[in-house]
């Protein structure tokens, strides 16, 4: 299967603003692109690609007094298959764990260990480990967060997420993997492309996606509590602690978002 992907995305500022974003495809897929990944700005400014702590693909730029426009077009390819589904996948003893897993047990800035660990522990600390207990999980958060695009906020943490239930697909993902974190299994939150490729279209504008991925049987394996169900054609760009680490755009000043545009769909002919 092929997927063209890509966005048009403009920021406009009243100083010259540093900016970082994190817009391409993970190096991990980089071997299936079939064209490459180019950005393209408008105006032409400087730009520094590098790969942070995280070996997420990144890019530097200054954004000029006025508007900075962005664009990418894409094609990858992807096997069309769902997400892996492994039932009976065990999880790994935190002694026996990678050291580079460490980091994905502990609370970050949107999810907060600390507040939802009774919380985890007391609804699912009776269930055997495993990928069962991680489905369980996803289960509940998403039965329990009522999605709404107009209640986005961009502050809220996986424990107000709890409180609220109400959220979008980052609020889905920060509290599944808060949970997940909470038993004792390494999370980390993921955020790319997701179209609408083996279901029925949604009514929503396109927009990039947030899901995670549970360290089991000495591998990762892909989640998706908004979903709740296996999809096809998730391209991942960027895997962190939680959306602090993945942002999209990250500036070092006033910046207004005046243009953002998404589209992912399966290449016909």
């Amino acid at each position: 299967m092929l997927i063209r992907a890509g966005y048009d995305i403009a920021l406009t500022v009243q100083a010259p603003t540093p900016m970082v974003l994190m817009l391409e495809v993970h190096p991990d897929r980089e071997p299936d692109l079939m064209t490459p990944q180019t950005p393209v700005f408008d105006p032409p400014v400087p730009a520094q690609r590098y790969l942070d702590g995280f070996g997420n693909r990144c890019t530097r730029v200054v954004v000029p007094v006025g508007t900075l426009r962005t664009s990418l077009s894409f094609v990858i390819a992807d096997s069309g298959l769902p997400d892996r589904w492994m039932p009976g996948a065990r999880e790994v003893p935190v002694a026996d764990l990678p050291a580079d897993c460490l980091v994905f047990l502990m609370g970050s800035r949107y999810c907060e260990t600390d507040l939802l660990s009774s919380i985890a522990w007391s609804m699912f600390g009776h269930l055997a480990p495993g990928w069962g207990r991680v489905q369980a999980i996803v289960s509940f958060v998403h039965q329990h967060i009522r999605f709404d695009y107009q209640q986005a906020r961009p502050t809220r943490t996986a424990h107000e997420a709890y409180q609220e239930g109400v959220g979008v697909c980052r609020d889905y993902a920060h509290l599944a993997v808060t949970l997940c974190r909470c038993m004792n299994i390494p999370a980390r939150y993921c955020t790319g492309y997701l179209g609408d490729i083996g279901i029925p279209p949604v009514d929503y504008p396109m927009d990039f996606s947030a899901w995670f991925e549970v360290w089991l049987e000495g591998q990762w394996f892909t989640f998706d509590a908004r979903h709740n169900m296996p999809r096809i054609g998730r391209i991942v760009m960027a895997r962190g602690r939680d959306a602090t680490d993945v942002a999209l755009t990250t500036t070092f000043g006033p910046a207004v978002l005046s243009n953002f545009f998404v589209t992912t769909y399966e290449e016909i002919g």
